[in-house]
């Protein structure tokens, strides 16, 4: 029982570091990079592999630690406002977590499709609300880099998880 305790840890943490490099290569090649923050995720993958594979407890433990982590790196934006902060991050990475909740239709994981919209819900009532956008130009620059977000994770999620699950037995 302690060695399951143990191994979960470590995959926890090595979910979130993995999380950390990624957004490190995204904001390092500027991929999808809007002019005033957001940019193509690929640490979402991360999150995505940490709540499939270890459930959505854990999943919503290290979407929250990916949070902690960008803030101690200096990769959160959140301009001083305290509704930036809570809407375009805790909530936005933390609904990532949730995605084994949502049933996988073969190959198409409902998951990531439903908390990529819900990132995309709260990033745009953020822009509205801290920033001012209306609503319309808010979704319309949340989904510019959102949306490629979600077709990476559609497609590598499914595929990495695949590969990666006769690792996960315990």
């Amino acid at each position: 029982m302690k060695s399951s305790k143990t191994r979960d840890l470590v995959f926890m943490a090595l979910y979130a570091a993995l999380f950390i490099v990624l957004d490190f290569i995204t904001n390092t090649f500027s991929l999808f990079a809007m002019p005033q923050g957001g940019h193509l995720g690929l640490g979402t993958i991360a999150l995505l592999l940490a709540s499939y594979h270890l459930g959505w407890k854990k999943g919503v433990i290290v979407c929250l630690a990916a949070n902690l982590l960008l803030y101690v790196t200096g990769s959160m934006n959140f301009y001083g406002s305290l509704i930036s902060l809570f809407f375009d991050y805790l909530i936005a990475y933390t609904v990532y977590g949730l995605s084994p909740l949502f049933p996988n239709i073969k190959y198409l994981y409902t998951g990531i499709l439903i908390t990529s919209l819900l990132r995309l819900a709260s990033s745009t009532f953020s822009g509205m609300a801290a920033f001012g956008s209306p609503l319309g130009a808010s979704l319309v620059y949340n989904a510019g880099y959102i949306i490629p977000t979600m077709i990476v994770d559609l497609i590598a999620v499914p595929i990495l998880y695949t590969r990666l699950k006769p690792l996960f037995k315990k």
